[in-house]
């Protein structure tokens, strides 16, 4: 198979090229890396030094793709199906980044950081740093919230990248910071993404895991039930 995916079915950034790989029904190998066993990070480390996942060989094309939103965009180049997930009008396309930055920035990383800190032996978090992320969530929110409008996705009528970032982003952020009741768009607009069956089935995948996830109890019910 040409596509091998690097990654872990609990990890928020992979559930992101997950996605939009079955967005398309795009043919892959997933390729679980066990950062524990020496073998299974040699072969993570052999492509990409810095061993982030997820990682994206190609090996058709003998390329080595990291970074989330660019193998989202060479998929969509190399391997487009019926659903484009970058627009190819400029201003519509800028848009589409401009959103999947914003999830990636300001909902995918405040999360990972509370999560981090919330994982370090007791009294060694930052809990300035730690609230200093809610705040950057909860302004996040709002932002989200004034963007929808009276659209179904993030850019508009079609699903695209950026809804791609959201998903995982908000999954588990809303178990750090709930939105609020003031934020129905943004409540219909998380559900709308639980509802995406790209997304349904990389969260199915990742049910077995959930139990390693600290806020397991704040999950939605459906996956914490699994996780229990």
């Amino acid at each position: 198979m040409s596509l091998v995916l690097y990654g872990h079915p609990l990890a928020s950034f992979c559930h992101k090229v997950l996605i939009a790989l079955y967005e398309n029904a795009t043919p892959f190998e997933n390729r679980l890396v066990d950062l524990s066993d020496e073998a299974s990070r040699a072969d993570l480390f052999r492509f990409w030094p810095l061993g982030k996942m997820p990682l994206l060989r190609d090996e058709a094309r003998d390329s080595t793709i990291p970074e989330t939103s660019i193998i989202i965009e060479y998929l969509d180049h190399y391997y487009p199906g019926a659903v484009s997930l970058l627009p190819l009008e400029i201003d519509r396309a800028l848009q589409v980044r401009l959103w999947d930055r914003f999830f990636d920035n300001y909902v995918q990383v405040p999360m990972q950081t509370i999560v981090s800190h919330h994982r370090r032996p007791k009294g060694k978090a930052d809990e300035i740093e730690v609230a200093a992320c809610r705040t950057t969530l909860a302004t996040a929110y709002a932002m989200i919230e004034k963007q929808l409008g009276e659209s179904p996705w993030i850019t508009g009528e079609a699903f695209t990248m950026a809804d791609c970032a959201a998903a995982p982003a908000l999954f588990y952020a809303e178990t750090l910071v709930p939105f609020l009741e003031d934020q129905p768009k943004l409540r219909a607009y998380y559900d709308r993404l639980l509802d995406r069956p790209s997304f349904a089935r990389a969260l199915e995948e990742a049910r077995p895991y959930f139990k390693f996830y600290p806020y397991q109890e704040r999950l939605p019910a459906r996956f914490r039930d699994a996780a229990g």
